[in-house]
């Protein structure tokens, strides 16, 4: 495996920006509200001599008492235990603050490699700032500035130092199914994916909308290896009042862009509102393998309520025909596990590939059952068909009057591929083209 850096720190002393400029791009969220980053963020930074996982964690505040910030400070603590390097990030523009002597006495008794990076020092004639820090008891201290790049090559450097030498470590993660999980807030998400892994991974909390970030974590069942993408909830967009909101949002609908399979949540006790149709949309739009997931089935279960849920949701998400439904409990566990089951046999479907041979024997059979309707009193001929693509399978049929071929029998043919090939969980692309 990869070595594992962490940025930990007290909320709002520049953490994301820090992670943002190592990563090269923006991948947490930057705002200037205590507790914007509440989870771990994981990236891989393959930009220098040696590469490595770099987390970023939520605020560390070990003398409060709010419900969510002490979570967050959970999170911390496991982002410390699971890594090799620290950069504990402190806050040059206001100073020492009673948490940072905590927080560095936290860091002491787990005895590991920690650097002490003060940020908000914009050049050399800021860094007189920085002699408060040797209070914490340290030789060494790392002055910039992350918002303005000053002060990163050294970090860099002290960083790599301290890394472990490559050896022939690679990532497991390579090959591995990429997951989304999506739905509405409060669906359950986060608990599902603590169900999942094992562990308070992502913070679970009352509050809707609490996983902000989109959050990457690999992780392996057996011998199997997955990243999963936890996403916030999609809002509403009347609802989204903040910049924020706004960009986790974004943030959210990218993660359905990077996932192989894409695992659309929802809540046992309100059935598929149409904001869950709107998240579904998005998954079939981008071509991913979907797996409908019913959560918090132990509130509800029995098998009438199964039948009489499945043809509810049948029929809200139309358009996820295709896609498995399981009934799960993040609470008590149930289904959980057929989940990655199920997530194998959708991800191997995506990359199936039909000889065209086959194909065109198939395409005689189904137009010789049921030929298309005419168009504009003429015969619609399909000559030929071949896949051009996978994931998702996309299928191109020549034919002499493209835009005559009907919605309804673009619909047959769909099924009649499906009912041929497979294609189990995943959407068909069929593209008509001018012979």
């Amino acid at each position: 495996m990869r070595p594992i850096v962490a940025i930990v720190g007290r909320p709002n002393v520049g953490k994301s920006t820090l992670f943002n400029r190592l990563v090269g791009f923006r991948k947490a969220i930057v705002e200037s509200i205590p507790g914007v980053t509440r989870d771990r963020n994981y990236a891989e930074v393959n930009r220098f001599e040696r590469p490595f996982t770099l987390i970023d964690t939520g605020g560390f505040e070990p003398i409060s008492q709010d419900g969510l910030l002490a979570q967050m400070a959970e999170q911390c603590r496991l982002a410390v235990e699971e890594a090799d390097v620290i950069i504990f990030l402190l806050d040059g523009k206001e100073g020492l603050n009673p948490s940072d002597h905590e927080i560095a006495h936290l860091l002491r008794r787990r005895a590991k490699k920690v650097l002490y990076v003060i940020n908000k020092i914009d050049g050399p004639k800021h860094e007189e700032r920085i002699y408060d820090f040797y209070a914490l008891g340290v030789e060494t201290l790392y002055p910039l500035s992350a918002q303005h790049n000053y002060g990163i090559d050294r970090l860099i450097e002290a960083v790599i130092d301290l890394l472990a030498s490559p050896a022939s470590e690679e990532r497991r993660e390579h090959g591995a199914i990429r997951i989304a999980v999506v739905g509405r807030p409060n669906a359950g998400k986060s608990s599902l994916i603590n169900r999942i892994l094992g562990y308070d991974r992502v913070i679970v909390h009352e509050t809707p909308g609490t996983t902000r970030d989109a959050i990457d974590t690999p992780f392996s069942v057996g011998e199997r290896s997955y990243v999963l993408v936890d996403t916030a909830g999609i809002r509403r967009k009347a609802r989204i009042s903040l910049r924020l909101e706004k960009y986790s949002v974004v943030e959210a609908i990218k993660s359905i862009e990077r996932a192989d399979v894409a695992l659309l949540v929802l809540d046992a006790q309100e059935g598929a509102p149409e904001q869950d149709a709107r998240i579904g949309g998005l998954i079939h739009d981008k071509g991913k393998g979907g797996i409908i997931v019913v959560n918090k089935w132990d509130l509800v279960g029995g098998e009438a309520a199964t039948t009489a849920y499945t043809e509810k949701v049948r029929e809200s998400l139309w358009f996820l025909d295709y896609a498995p439904l399981i009934f799960t409990s993040a609470v008590t566990g149930e289904g959980v596990d057929r989940i990655f089951e199920v997530v194998e046999g959708v991800a191997a479907e995506r990359g199936n590939r039909i000889p065209t041979p086959r194909l065109n024997r198939w395409l005689q059979e189904v137009v010789e059952s049921h030929a298309p309707p005419l168009y504009r009193k003429k015969r619609v001929k399909l000559s030929y068909i071949t896949q051009v693509s996978t994931r998702p399978p996309t299928f191109a049929i020549f034919t002499n009057y493209p835009s005559g071929v009907k919605f309804s029998y673009r619909r047959y043919l769909n099924n009649r591929l499906r009912e041929a090939f497979g294609f189990f969980g995943n959407p068909i692309r069929l593209i008509f083209r001018k012979k």
